[in-house]
């Protein structure tokens, strides 16, 4: 058996949108879909709280956010790259 573990973990891009917690941000994620049934092409977001440790991410700044075991109730992402 192979002695490395794949990391299958999610990756996700988006931009910063809140920064008021301690070690947490918020992170908004934008997909693009077609609706199911009119064909229009439509933009969802979804925001993720993401643990972030080290030096202040600003509002608007685009980063990497990666699955995670859950931190808290709602944390369960944590960026890798900013």
């Amino acid at each position: 058996m192979d002695s490395t573990r794949d990391n299958k973990r999610k990756v996700k891009q988006g931009i910063v949108i809140s920064n008021k917690m301690q070690k947490t941000v918020v992170v908004s994620v934008e997909r693009v879909t077609r609706h199911p049934r009119y064909e229009k092409v439509i933009t969802l977001r979804k925001k993720y709280y993401a643990h972030h440790e080290g030096s202040p991410l600003e509002i608007g700044q685009k980063v990497t956010i990666q699955e995670t075991r859950p931190l808290s109730k709602l944390k369960r992402w944590r960026v890798v790259a900013e």
